[in-house]
């Protein structure tokens, strides 16, 4: 079965609808159907389960379908492989980055790039992790940094951990408890603003404000935009949970001011690069992450 009959079976198999695969194979429906026949006949198997408004992979059709994918994926980095070490370009680059790099490390790696490379195009996707998982798998994205918290410890992942980014408490210079050390429980009148934080860390948090059993610490407000969070903590009385980093310039011209919280232990994000296990990185992608192990 050439690849080209293996992609129709892969499509196939995720739009589980003939006609939505034909289309995005951009085939008529007939002769997608004639196609998946002939696969079927060439492997002597039925891949696929007709007959209702969904079509289904049979166990021999996910067995296939598993294989089919891998080989698929294989064939595209030849591809890339070989058109890199043809052209011997750096190539354009595009990576995502989650938001506590995106608040403190983003903006000096892009100076960087634009420094030295300045005839590349460069693609930045901020967003969460799992978002940022499912785009490195389309191969939309040629990696990641992110905190590794919310990434899956898949087996087609290569992850490579940077460092940690600190984070810490702050209020605006005029708060009412700026200034002073308090337990975490203080901060509930107020409330507290951060980006997503996993579950066993809420849970803690819930734990060390006295909450009852099985509590989460209640965010006030989550968002995973860094900037949004200090104009937050800026106007009101909200206490913002931001990365050191992120929030240098206000600190040291006075805006915000780190809060003591006495029963919390020192908070970090563990930071790292996530790839694609199996693709090669074009030059830029490796000079990029050189960059980012130096300023994480």
């Amino acid at each position: 079965m050439d690849l080209k009959r293996m992609g129709h079976v892969v499509a196939l198999a995720d739009a589980r609808h003939f006609g939505r695969a034909a289309e995005q194979c951009h085939l008529s429906q007939p002769a997608f159907s004639r196609s998946i026949l002939a696969a079927e006949d060439e492997l002597g198997l039925l891949l696929f389960n007709r007959g209702t408004a969904e079509v289904t992979c049979t166990d021999a059709g996910a067995f296939v379908v598993e294989r089919a994918r891998k080989l698929l994926f294989d064939s595209r980095c030849l591809e890339r492989d070989v058109s890199l070490y043809r052209e011997r370009k750096i190539g354009d680059i595009a990576f995502g980055v989650g938001p506590y790099p995106a608040a403190t490390v983003l903006q000096s790696l892009l100076c960087d790039l634009r420094t030295h490379y300045a005839g590349i195009h460069i693609y930045v996707d901020v967003n969460k992790a799992p978002y940022l998982t499912e785009h490195l798998r389309n191969e939309t994205l040629d990696f990641f940094i992110a905190s590794l918290a919310f990434v899956p410890t898949d087996p087609d992942l290569v992850i490579a951990p940077l460092g940690k980014l600190y984070a810490e408490f702050y209020v605006r210079r005029d708060h009412p408890l700026c200034g002073q050390a308090v337990p975490l429980a203080a901060l509930l009148p107020y409330g507290v603003a951060t980006v997503d934080v996993a579950q066993p860390i809420q849970l803690e948090l819930g734990r060390l404000a006295g909450l009852a059993s099985g509590a989460g610490f209640p965010m006030a407000v989550t968002c995973d935009d860094v900037q949004v969070l200090k104009g937050v903590a800026l106007a009101t009385d909200t206490v913002a949970v931001c990365p050191v980093g992120g929030v240098a310039a206000e600190v040291q011209q006075g805006a915000l001011v780190r809060l003591a919280v006495t029963d919390v232990e020192p908070m970090f994000a563990p930071i790292g690069v996530v790839s694609l296990r199996g693709r090669s990185f074009s030059a830029m992608a490796e000079y990029a992450i050189g960059v980012l192990g130096r300023l994480v």
